[in-house]
């Protein structure tokens, strides 16, 4: 009996293992589908012609440096 009852812990440890590696995939992929969504979204919009066709969105522009300043020295 104390063999069967060993095998059950591990088995059971082993199924609890799959589940949170198998949740923590599935939760490392969810940013990427909502992104995905907002962006079908703005094209089924922009195809449907409930919005107007925006310009290519362009990340924010660095400001401008004045005379005195230097660069910001990459990490």
């Amino acid at each position: 009996m104390d063999g069967a009852f060993i095998l059950l812990v591990l088995a059971v440890a082993g199924v609890v293992s799959i589940a949170l590696f198998s949740l923590k995939g599935l939760l490392d992929q969810l940013p990427d589908v909502i992104d995905s969504a907002g962006r079908a979204r703005d094209a089924w919009q922009r195809f449907r012609g409930l919005k107007p066709p925006s310009s290519v969105e362009s990340e924010e522009e660095e400001p401008a440096l004045e005379s005195n300043e230097e660069p910001p020295v990459a990490a």
